[in-house]
């Protein structure tokens, strides 16, 4: 790190130990001995020049390094730097920063750079360090950080306090609050836990523009995942010993030591900047009050919820225990819900979804949530369907999936409807004023002698006939029989489906970005800024079904459910195979998202979906934070981050927004 960093480090060292200063030195080749020390410290997310200054103080030192010197740097390192990584049971969202105790409660302050160096001095965020870090040390570090297209963090106290700024380059088609580098910073922030209580707290106190509040809180929600079946905490194994399916293996909650049994939470606090050119009726500028801070915990509470779901195991998240988080939802919001099963699924003619889920020895499922309002008698409402593929398993049937890594993540499969269900969870719990339904669209795709075989012929929902040609393109027929249900059934006039449907999606638009396929413009360009606006990116493909929808022709069915050319916009294909069982000319809005990309970072679940179907229908919506969306969307579009066009050059927004800036909300 600069020479910040490496004052802090000595001044730590000073105060805290007694051993003496050589056990920083300026690089590995001018003492060996520590070349795997000075990498450990990298890999902690320490710079190149961490160890460049203290070895100044006592230059002499440098020849008489012993292994005892050795031996107390690895115990600083592992005892000190490295955290124990926790499953954070629970995150609180908080208008303000409050005062905390840093020996006790670890704090990371992160925002952009402007903000963070003309928006908030020392006395801002003193309740947070107190006398752990003096202001000069704040201030210098501040000065030093130098983020570029990747964010840049400094220590200041230990791994107790840190200073970091996301991204000052930002392109046009990325989020402009940079949450996806917010959470890579989150992800490798490693603080300690608390020595002593019951509960393990940080605290991460956020400095940004109004309209970045709602997608760095659901950043944060990201960054900490549920599920684990790691044996290292009660908290982590909770997920599974709360489910019906439990395994013989699974640790007994009560052998575990007080120690394991610790409850992690985060605190998050916003220090929010407001726009210099916005007026008073701007929505965002009043987004920090009760109202919309439950608005971002519930979106939390969604987000975490979808991660979950995907990240269990398939021998635990089987079709009958996704359902039964879909009960739970139901009860927890008041809403109605229609389980249809097994066999019935067949006999009531939803022979898509039944094909792919019979062989299984879980049954598959049509599950259908209902929201009414509670003042609706009289008033004629919007319908509303968001419809999510559900599999939750997929080997890919008879057509099975090779090579065989291939198979490997395919719990991932149902983040469709994990998705919808955190997003329905989160709208009616912050109010919805229109009518919506979820309908999950559940089953696994196994193999038996029952399976669905290439050849075969079913009839879904919608009353068409699809020749089958490939079993491992299963989730457009669940979706088909979801989407004629909104339509036929509950009489739909909007019908949003998303699924983890192609591969072929990670190629046309990337990791971070879901793809779009609609017959409404407008959507298609709301989808797009809502995704910029809540962190859950999207970009459209083409639409234009008498140019593709002719890939499933079949000489004896209706259609076939796989495209005859692998290299003709198969992720647009896929969409409109699932539109056809709408028709081509009805009238509604239809909108697919293709997710399968972004559903995972690594190999953990994102929660993606759910803020950006709260976005999409956020005019319906009486959250004000929701509601005001559309014109968030307007004003960050206007002071959107935007780069030089070599991608060089330093990074402004118009109207000169960086350099005129309003005190912090009090």
């Amino acid at each position: 790190m600069r020479n910040a960093h490496a004052n802090n480090v000595s001044k730590i060292y000073d105060q805290h130990f007694s051993f003496p200063s050589f056990l920083i030195v300026h690089s590995p080749s001018r003492a060996p001995c520590f070349a795997p020390f000075y990498n450990f410290f990298q890999g902690a997310g320490a710079s190149q020049k961490v160890f460049s200054e203290v070895i100044a103080r006592n230059p002499h030192r440098t020849q008489s390094i012993n292994i005892w010197s050795a031996v107390c740097f690895l115990f600083f390192s592992h005892f000190f730097l490295s955290g124990k990584k926790m499953v954070v049971k629970s995150i609180l969202y908080s208008a303000e920063p409050s005062s905390s105790n840093l020996a006790e409660t670890p704090c990371l302050i992160i925002g952009h750079l402007n903000l963070l160096r003309n928006a908030v001095p020392f006395d801002a965020v003193k309740v947070k360090l107190g006398d752990f870090v003096a202001p000069d040390l704040y201030r210098e570090a501040v000065d030093k950080l130098n983020p570029g297209t990747t964010a840049d963090i400094i220590p200041l106290y230990l791994n107790k306090a840190a200073v970091a700024a996301l991204p000052t380059k930002c392109s046009r088609h990325n989020a402009p609050s940079q949450p996806h580098a917010f959470y890579n910073v989150l992800k490798g922030w490693n603080p300690p836990e608390a020595p002593v209580g019951d509960v393990s707290e940080s605290h991460i106190v956020i400095v940004c523009f109004p309209q970045d509040v709602l997608s760095l809180g659901c950043a944060v929600a990201r960054a900490f995942p549920l599920y684990s079946a790691k044996t290292g905490s009660v908290f982590a194994v909770k997920a599974v010993q709360d489910s019906a399916n439990l395994l013989p293996t699974t640790p007994n909650r009560n052998t575990r030591t007080t120690a394991d049994t610790k409850e992690s939470r985060v605190i998050v606090e916003f220090i929010v900047i407001p726009n210099i050119s916005a007026s008073e009726e701007f929505a965002v500028d009043r987004a920090i009050v009760r109202r919309s801070l439950d608005t971002i915990s519930y979106l939390a509470d969604g987000i975490r919820l979808a991660a979950r779901i995907v990240d269990t195991p398939p021998n635990l998240m089987t079709t009958t225990a996704l359902v039964k988080e879909a009960q739970q939802v139901a009860q927890q919001v008041g809403a109605e819900i229609l389980v249809i099963k097994g066999e019935e699924l067949r006999d009531r003619g939803f022979g898509a979804l039944y094909s792919v889920g019979k062989a299984s020895v879980e049954p598959p499922y049509l599950v259908v949530l209902s929201h009414r309002p509670k003042d609706s008698q009289g008033k004629k409402l919007k319908k509303i369907a968001w419809v999510g593929k559900g599999i939750t398993f997929d080997t890919g049937g008879l057509c099975i999936k090779t090579p065989k890594n291939l198979m490997c993540g395919m719990k991932r499969d149902c983040g469709g409807a994990a998705g919808v269900l955190g997003a329905f969870q989160a709208a009616v719990r912050s109010g919805f004023d229109q009518e919506l339904y979820a309908v999950l669209c559940i089953a696994e795709n196994s193999i038996s002698a029952d399976a669905t075989r290439p050849d075969d012929i079913i009839y879904s929902y919608s009353g068409k006939s699809i020749e089958i040609n490939n079993t491992d393109a299963e989730g457009r027929l669940v979706l088909a029989d979801g989407v004629a249900y909104a339509q036929k059934d509950l009489r739909c006039e909007v019908i949003i489906d998303m699924a983890t449907l192609t591969g072929a999606q990670g190629i046309a638009t990337g990791r971070y970005h879901a793809a779009i396929v609609t017959n409404n413009e407008y959507y298609e360009f709301l989808a797009y800024r809502m995704g910029k606006i809540t962190g859950d990116l999207n970009f459209p493909l083409v639409y234009a079904p008498e140019l593709h929808f002719s890939e499933f022709h079949s000489a004896v069915a209706d259609m076939k459910n796989s495209v005859a050319n692998r290299d003709n916009a198969t992720s647009s294909c896929a969409g409109l195979f699932i539109q056809s069982h709408l028709g081509f000319d009805w009238p509604g809005v239809w909108v697919h998202i293709d997710m399968a990309s972004p559903v995972h970072a690594g190999e953990r679940a994102t929660g993606f979906g759910v803020a950006l179907l709260a976005g999409l229908c956020a005019n319906y919506s009486e959250s004000p934070l929701l509601r005001g969306l559309p014109q968030i969307a307007d004003i960050a579009d206007k002071f959107s981050m935007v780069s030089t066009p070599d991608f060089s050059g330093p990074l402004t927004r118009e109207s000169g927004i960086n350099d005129a800036i309003r005190p912090p909300l009090q």
